[in-house]
């Protein structure tokens, strides 16, 4: 109930007091590290190895020898650290951090996996101390960080595995490299893929579209909930969404009345997290179904199991904010980019009208005061009903999409069918 204070005064603060200290810190690293910086534009460089090629001139085709190459060297160490801090994802070229340009080393990749969680975990946190109630924020970002650590081992120990029908063909037990950097190998990147989706940033050091079936997976769970840890300020929303429907469902099981922060919790509230939480698969797989039926317009690369989860991801990162793809998918035509952008900006802009509603209700409700029959929600207990209701929402919405795409695809390579 206390006022917003000024939107353009938090602006200003937010950019010079964080983005800008940490951005240009950030960048002098990168710098150390051998990412260019400059204003030079592209250099030539001459081929090792030149090559003959086919041009056509005036309708007559000849063959030319290439002796040099083009290399941009802008100011990428700068880009860089903005687009993991502000979780943007959009990279300088075309294979994003998985160029050594834009992340040259073990260290780097490191430095942007902190990058993209620094502020996002930070937000749990700063919750905790804006609601007045530090141990409430902690038993939130422990719920999150378990959850967390979880998917990371789910992704590191498939692409440790690799894929059982490569494995039968080379007659040996190898890890996946399929789309990978060699200087990253599969732990880095299994780390790297899980942190990015799950702070909604989008920046990839390796193919998506080339993870094992369950390493894929692990990415496109991560958007479908978007509270494991979540975009500035997105992620803690989501999460609260999720705890006001823990608090309504538990107290519906022990027969208290739902409160959260000194608020009852009734119909209003119930029904605008309830919308909150299903714009995210209406905008998802409508949009997926509709692309799936209308011929022609799919962009399949790989047909099967493996195609219907490239279409899903490419909403999902849409819906989510995200940016990554699996980027096997064809989308490079006018429906994917209109149909992306509806669903872009539906994703976004429904569910913060929902939640601006939501808290301006709860703001004007009259706190209630706390008794011994009230339902703590800063106990580890209600951490785990948490991260429960998390869990089993998230797979009951979305389990048809995953049992058709990538399970059905691990199921396939397990049967040694291939994808």
């Amino acid at each position: 109930g206390r006022g917003l204070g000024n939107f353009y005064v938090d602006l200003t603060r937010g950019l010079t007091r964080l983005l800008l200290p940490l951005s240009l810190v950030l960048a002098l690293v990168y710098v150390s590290q051998g990412v260019p910086q400059s204003l030079g534009g592209f250099q030539t460089a001459q081929l090792v190895d030149p090559y003959p090629t086919e041009v056509e001139k005036d309708g007559v085709k000849t063959t030319e020898t290439v002796t040099t190459q083009s290399i941009f060297v802008g100011p990428l160490a700068s880009i860089e650290s903005i687009k993991e801090l502000g979780e943007n994802g959009g990279g300088s070229v075309g294979i994003n951090s998985a160029h050594p340009f834009e992340n040259p080393n073990p260290f780097t990749n490191l430095i942007q996996i902190l990058s993209m969680l620094l502020i996002p975990t930070a937000l749990v946190y700063t919750f905790g101390v804006m609601a007045g109630n530090k141990k409430q924020g902690w038993v939130l970002f422990g719920t999150i960080f378990l959850l967390f650590v979880g998917l990371i081992g789910v992704v590191a120990v498939s692409e440790f595995n690799g894929n059982p029908a490569v494995n039968a063909l080379l007659g040996t037990e190898n890890p996946n490299f399929e789309g990978q950097e060699v200087r990253f190998g599969w732990a880095q990147t299994a780390l790297f893929a899980t942190t990015t989706t799950g702070t909604m940033t989008g920046a990839v050091n390796g193919m998506h579209d080339s993870l094992t079936p369950i390493g894929g997976l692990v990415p496109l769970f991560n958007m479908f909930l978007q509270v494991i840890w979540g975009g500035q300020g997105t992620g803690i929303a989501y999460i609260l969404v999720f705890l006001l429907i823990a608090v309504f469902l538990t107290g519906l099981m022990v027969g208290r009345t739902p409160e959260l922060f000194g608020r009852k919790i009734e119909q209003r509230e119930v029904a605008l997290a309830s919308v909150i939480f299903l714009v995210h698969p209406f905008m998802i797989l409508v949009p997926t179904a509709l692309a799936l039926v209308i011929p022609g317009v799919s962009g399949i690369s790989n047909p099967g199991y493996h195609g219907l989860t490239q279409v899903v991801y490419e909403y999902t990162s849409a819906a989510a904010n995200n940016g990554s793809g699996f980027e096997g998918l064809g989308d490079a035509t006018l429906w994917w980019n209109l149909s992306t952008s509806v669903v872009l900006l539906a994703g976004r802009f429904l569910p913060i009208v929902a939640l601006l509603a939501l808290a301006g209700g709860l703001s004007q409700k009259k706190p209630v005061p706390a008794t011994p029959g009230t339902l703590r929600t800063d106990t580890p207990l209600f951490g785990a009903v948490t991260a429960g209701t998390i869990l089993i929402l998230g797979a009951l919405t979305f389990f048809p999409v995953l049992a058709l795409g990538p399970l059905a695809e691990f199921a396939a390579n397990v049967a040694g069918k291939g994808f």
